[in-house]
């Protein structure tokens, strides 16, 4: 059966002045196929990318779609994406039902709105999946959760680099890593403003069984320490040189002032201490 978004090998069928029809198969003595082929079993390869020297029973590859009145066409270019995967494509225009994408085909793969994550506009580049919608049609969709890989070679503690394509509030911010893999970076590991579109670089925090990544923007503790510290050093210079809190503030004060959990502040201040840069007063802390 001919497949929809997919890049196949089919059998010219039939010649007509305009193309070649493709099909599954020729009859065996390499004439004409039957008139009595269904149309839904056959499919027009137009004539300006049929090969000269074509002839009935050849098997051409070619990737079918639909054409701008929604029948079935094949072409033997290749579109950036098939049915089911997921990548980058440039926006080419928006209209009153979504935004059309530039796929490497004479017609453009529409965006609708209910299927984008955040509005787009032309000329942007936006990470999607092919999919089929309920009319038969080939559609893309930024929400590519479900055409994501689970089975990266990537283990605990690896450094990544992905695509921010959702973001939850219950959940976090979901990446595509390395535009192919499923990750999280939970809620609580989310620190300053991600948004959707965003190229993150994170660290691997766990591999669930299911191969999904677990996704955290820090090192670990003892890594992030000293960065933390240096941070911290900046932002109680932007206060001249006196932060109006201590690690006796609530989390909510740190994480609004600092972007840190109050045990990354309390490290941070601990660190700083040890070092003799700051000292610490009952309601803030001094840079020395």
């Amino acid at each position: 059966m001919i497949q929809l978004g997919e890049i196949q090998t089919l059998q010219i069928v039939k010649k007509v002045d305009f193309g070649v029809y493709l099909g599954e198969g020729a009859q065996a003595d390499g004439q004409e196929a039957r008139s009595g082929v269904e149309a839904q079993d056959k499919v027009l390869l137009p004539g300006k990318q049929v090969p000269e020297d074509a002839k009935v029973g050849d098997e051409l590859e070619v990737f079918v779609y639909r054409d701008s009145k929604d029948r079935l066409i094949a072409t033997t270019n290749r579109p950036r994406l098939t049915l089911h995967e997921v990548g980058r494509l440039k926006v080419a225009e928006v209209g009153k039902i979504g935004a059309f994408l530039d796929w490497g085909l004479e017609k453009d793969l529409l965006l609708p709105f209910r299927e984008q994550t955040r509005r787009v506009a032309v000329g942007e580049e936006w990470l999607v999946a092919v999919y089929i919608d309920k009319s038969d049609r080939l559609c893309a969709t930024m929400n590519v959760y479900p055409y994501l890989e689970h089975n990266s070679s990537y283990l605990k503690d690896a450094h990544v680099t992905g695509t921010v394509y959702e973001i939850s509030e219950n959940f976090g911010a979901f990446v595509a890593v390395d535009d192919r893999y499923s990750g999280l970076i939970p809620k609580r590991e989310i620190y300053g403003e991600i948004k959707v579109g965003d190229t993150v670089k994170a660290r691997v925090a766990g591999v669930k069984p299911d191969g999904k990544l677990d996704l955290s923007l820090r090192e670990k503790a003892y890594l992030q320490m000293a960065e933390d510290g240096e941070r911290l050093l900046a932002i109680i210079d932007s206060f001249d040189g006196v932060l109006p809190f201590n690690d006796k503030a609530s989390p909510e004060v740190i994480r609004r002032e600092t972007q840190m959990s109050k045990n990354e502040f309390k490290r941070a201040v601990g660190g700083l201490l040890k070092a003799g840069k700051i000292t610490i007063t009952e309601k803030a802390i001094r840079r020395i």
